[in-house]
């Protein structure tokens, strides 16, 4: 579909048709979409953890469950149903290591050097190319967490080097009858609110006609 059309359908979504597994080509798509995302000196400090097989999912659930959380009962229920779980996890020593080869012209790893981790947010561009490729072939998919307290049976369950951290997990599969979140009564932000040109316009400080 047109690229406009992706992004206006573009949503999370929580319930999937269980019957329908996502076809292995389509699989392989994904996930080739997802190393097209761009990364800081081409580190590509990323790995893709694919849980097909319903044992895989089932795991996946149980090392992840956060206890008895009576709140999350109904959407995590609905998540369960996805055929496809594809968890992106990011490796900062990745970023560390290129930027001290010497054509970066930093000499040490120091994580100081970096205003932000974008071990995180190159695998993040990767996770959302994932799921605009899932909308474009008519699948639903949802972006969620990894409970921090649960990261560690996460990576004892799949055998994760401790160098990776889960930076979020995608469900993915055809769309069944969803319930929209609630939080979407919100509504989007003013564009004026968010968006400056030029220069941010500090309107809640007083002016100096004001003083």
């Amino acid at each position: 579909m047109e690229f406009d059309e992706v992004l206006r359908r573009r949503r999370m979504v929580r319930t999937y048709d269980p019957d329908r597994p996502v076809p292995p080509e389509i699989v392989d798509k994904l996930i080739r979409h997802a190393l097209r995302a761009p990364s800081a000196g081409f580190s590509q400090g990323w790995g893709f953890l694919v849980l097909r097989e319903q044992a895989d999912r089932d795991l996946y659930w149980s090392a992840t469950a956060e206890g008895d959380d009576p709140a999350a009962g109904s959407w995590l229920d609905r998540m369960r149903t996805a055929p496809l779980i594809i968890v992106a996890l990011s490796n900062k020593s990745a970023y560390l290591d290129r930027y001290a080869q010497s054509d970066k012209g930093w000499t040490d790893r120091d994580e100081k050097r970096w205003p932000v981790p974008y071990w995180d947010i190159d695998t993040g561009f990767a996770a959302l190319l994932i799921h605009l490729t899932a909308v474009n072939e008519e699948l639903a998919s949802l972006f969620f967490g990894v409970p921090a307290e649960r990261v560690g049976a996460f990576r004892d369950a799949f055998g994760v080097p401790e160098e990776f951290t889960p930076v979020g997990a995608l469900t993915i599969g055809y769309p069944a009858a969803d319930k929209r979140s609630p939080s979407l009564r919100r509504g989007h932000r003013p564009v004026d609110e968010v968006v400056h040109h030029g220069r941010w316009a500090a309107t809640d400080r007083p002016s100096a006609s004001d003083i």
